[in-house]
């Protein structure tokens, strides 16, 4: 996995980054089995969830977490943020990642979580309220990574292992990269 990381760098250092980063998770399928026929031999195909950290400025993506679980957001994030601190500045995310413990390890970091409150209280509505919505609203373009990524290379994987499989996303990932620099 550690050329995987070398190459991901590489492919991201040929675009001019700002620092603002988004983070999003999406569902990647593991087999590209039709609907019909999971639904009538009663086959389930477990997903892959594919976490994204996307800077806002050119759409690239700068580091991917891969998992077969059911992991929380609030669970993957810290893993992204300790391994770019100096890639970000700005982390934008949605409320999945409204946690304590990920807006102090990015303070720790030196970077400015702009992640929206769950509003359980008035105090909380205030804070989201507060929001930089300029900045803020550039969330909404690892969303548009995620989209792009399955409309351009498939909504699945085709490989059967797993190191395959996220082999398979991370050279998805760093191909958009190189796509984005030309």
């Amino acid at each position: 996995m550690a050329v995987w990381r070398v190459l991901f760098n590489l492919s991201i250092s040929l675009l001019p980054t700002n620092g603002v980063a988004g983070i999003d998770a999406s569902g990647f399928d593991r087999s590209h089995a039709s609907k019909h026929y999971t639904k009538r031999a009663e086959f389930t195909i477990q997903q892959l969830k594919v976490t994204l950290l996307v800077d806002s400025k050119v759409n690239a993506v700068l580091d991917l977490h891969v998992t077969t679980t059911r992991k929380h957001d609030s669970q993957i994030a810290p893993s992204l943020i300790k391994r770019n601190p100096e890639t970000i500045d700005i982390l934008l995310g949605d409320k999945g990642y409204d946690d304590q413990k990920i807006r102090r390890l990015a303070r720790q970091h030196d970077i400015r979580p702009l992640i929206k409150h769950r509003e359980f209280t008035p105090l909380h509505k205030a804070w989201n309220a507060r929001l930089d919505a300029d900045i803020y609203g550039q969330r909404s373009q690892s969303e548009t990574v995620n989209s792009t990524l399955k409309r351009k290379y498939g909504a699945f994987v085709r490989s059967r292992r797993w190191w395959k499989q996220f082999r398979e996303l991370a050279l998805t990932c760093i191909v958009h990269n190189l796509d984005q620099a030309l």
